[in-house]
């Protein structure tokens, strides 16, 4: 099942996608996609529907996150040891976590600002997993069983404010526009093995990244297990699981940033893509 959210920023509905690629309005059956939505007996109630009895959504609309606005946006570093390598990193021996703001939470179409000042702003495509209930302190062998599903997410990063500023990767990471995730929810059935999806970027239509999750140093069972323990996570919660190599910062003989003006084009196999326009700030 592939659930998105639809219409402008902050008045968003909830909608499914039907087997012919339709959108299928969910508002006069769920408020929003959130909470015990994402449970495994909320997303069962939705999986029961006949889509062909929701409304159709008429024409393209914009398309939002898939999920109303966490609590957590909680990122990965140097989970893929090919991009550690790239940057001159050594291989983490546990996951570096770091949270990213949720002003940068945004759709999956929607323009990425360059902030001013910026001159290093990067591109990372990652897969994206979204809590369904709520995690604490959870077992290995127990992790998916909280996962509501996945999605693309770009985790667009300003080099210059992540490393050059005086310390936290955070400032590089929480910029407006900085998260965008979509354009589904890919529930979790629909997922044989998080751990063997490819997933791609372009700029400008020059492949940049193409990689495969089967390469994570750590697997989606143990990020959901190690952040909890950590963090308490809620439905709707997201981890972004880290970026393969091909990021602009690793880039010879000199690094490649983004600017103004520039298309990006992204996704994973099976969760679909997303499509950015670069702006200046």
């Amino acid at each position: 099942m592939k659930l998105l959210r639809y219409g402008q920023p902050g008045s968003e509905k909830p909608a499914l996608l039907d087997a012919a690629g339709g959108l299928r309005d969910l508002s006069g059956i769920i408020i929003d996609l959130a909470g015990a939505v994402l449970s495994p007996a909320g997303l069962a109630r939705l999986r029961a529907l006949d889509p062909h009895s929701l409304p159709a959504v008429p024409g393209t609309p914009r398309l939002g996150p898939p999920v109303a606005r966490p609590l957590n946006f909680v990122c990965i570093g140097l989970n893929y040891a090919d991009h550690a390598a790239e940057t001159g990193a050594a291989v983490p021996k546990e996951p570096i976590l770091f949270l990213k703001s949720l002003s940068a939470y945004s759709g999956p179409d929607d323009d990425i600002v360059i902030p001013p000042g910026s001159r290093k702003t990067d591109w990372e495509v990652e897969l994206g997993v979204v809590i369904g209930t709520t995690c604490r302190r959870v077992p290995e062998a127990e992790a998916l069983a909280h996962v509501a599903g996945y999605a693309v997410i770009n985790d667009v990063s300003e080099r210059a404010f992540q490393t050059e500023r005086g310390g936290t990767w955070d400032k590089g990471k929480g910029c407006d526009s900085f998260g965008p995730i979509g354009p589904w929810l890919v529930t979790a059935d629909e997922v044989a093995d998080p751990q063997n999806l490819g997933l791609w970027l372009e700029v400008d239509g020059r492949r940049m990244q193409d990689g495969n999750t089967r390469t994570m140093i750590f697997g989606v069972r143990q990020l959901v297990s190690y952040v909890s323990h950590f963090i308490t996570l809620h439905p709707g919660d997201v981890i972004s699981t880290g970026t393969p190599p091909g990021v602009g910062m690793g880039q010879k003989p000199e690094p490649v940033y983004l600017r103004p003006g520039q298309t990006i084009r992204l996704g994973i196999e099976g969760l679909g893509e997303q499509n950015q326009r670069t702006v200046g700030g």
